[in-house]
């Protein structure tokens, strides 16, 4: 592979606009060289304003006509694992947003087409990518928090649906509400913090409260294009609980409109050492020393970087064989297994064993 890596995007919406397109365009070791959208202006659009050749309103059209290394999926989460598969059959590597899946069969099937043929197929994980959470994983690799063996996490908002009546708010598209757009972000994190271990059970409850509500007050409700009279047949919060193999267990709970004070993500981690608390990205340590009980808050360099850049430079870095993948495709699959485990629970009321 030479050092230009020619990129294929499938998906020129908000979070390509917003996440993907400057670290890509900005890298000197990528080209975009095609994109693609079933809203062809649009593509159109950011092809005209960034020199990019090709355009395309069908991916598969695109992966035939297009001599490509990676693809970077930025569709609804219903065409991550059709295109994923699809391009990993072609022989490319893969780059797709958060979540994986919206079901596990199909987490699974991109798993394996990933290891058919060889690729690297790489789910975005920005969180990994935080001045905290980097921290906080060396500390806790270093033996400093001593047994990690319970934790919560969450992302909690008080009204920030986004695209309410589109496609996140549409089951048959998103695969659910706020457990698997926001879910996803803060259960990798904690779980990765943790050491990966594997979820054997999994209990939880959803609720849909505010689905005639019209007031926004997060940033993030701006993502997804709304429709008046859109559907809304998703959560619009979930609570749950984990446990592991390794006998450590997590509490969580997301929502996009719930009656809380401010919007808050979140991290809490109980050691036999220390423990530890990050919100909105700030970190707290919880300790004793020399008999005394002890809050440290660690002086963190970095400031407030693009994290979802960091994870595509990471990305590229892996495929010019400078790294080793963070991320594998065997922990996406136990992700997606853990949020159908949490739907499967609220609607039987029951708790759902996970199988290998």
């Amino acid at each position: 592979m030479g050092n230009k890596l020619k990129f294929g995007i499938v998906g020129t919406g908000n979070i390509f606009k917003a996440a993907h397109l400057k670290p890509l365009l900005e890298h000197p070791e990528v080209e975009i060289v095609a994109l693609c959208d079933i809203n062809g202006e649009r593509a159109q659009g950011l092809a005209d304003a960034h020199g990019i050749k090709h355009v395309y309103t069908d991916y598969r059209e695109m992966l035939d006509a297009c001599e490509l290394d990676a693809v970077d999926i930025c569709t609804p989460n219903l065409y991550h694992s059709e295109v994923a598969i699809a391009a990993l059959s072609k022989g490319l590597h893969v780059f797709c947003e958060k979540p994986d899946a919206v079901n596990p069969d199909e987490a699974r099937r991109m798993a394996d087409a990933a290891e058919a043929g060889g690729k690297t197929l790489m789910v975005m994980r920005n969180n990994r990518f935080t001045p905290a959470s980097k921290f906080l994983k060396r500390y806790i690799e270093e033996g400093q928090m001593g047994e990690v063996y319970t934790g919560r996490c969450g992302w909690v908002r008080r009204r920030g649906i986004p695209g309410k009546g589109g496609w996140f708010t549409t089951k048959e598209l998103s695969g659910g509400g706020p457990l698997i757009d926001l879910g996803v972000h803060m259960i990798d994190l904690t779980i990765w913090l943790m050491g990966n271990p594997k979820p054997v059970a999994v209990t939880g409850a959803t609720y849909t409260k505010f689905a005639n509500d019209e007031i926004s007050d997060s940033v993030h409700s701006s993502f997804g294009e709304k429709q008046e009279d859109g559907t809304f047949d998703v959560e619009d919060l979930a609570i749950g609980f984990i446990r592991f193999d390794n006998g450590a267990s997590l509490q969580i709970e997301f929502s996009w409109a719930s009656n809380i004070g401010e919007e808050k993500n979140f991290v809490e981690l109980r050691g036999t050492k220390s423990g530890s608390a990050m919100a909105n990205g700030q970190l707290e340590i919880y300790s004793e020393t020399a008999g005394q009980l002890t809050n440290v808050t660690p002086v963190l360099k970095g400031g407030n970087p693009d994290a979802h850049g960091e994870n595509l430079r990471h990305f590229i870095d892996v495929l010019q064989k400078r790294a080793e993948p963070i991320f594998l495709p065997e922990q996406g699959v136990d992700m997606i297994k853990i949020l159908d485990a949490i739907y499967t629970s609220a609607a039987t009321g029951r708790e759902v064993r996970l199988a290998d």
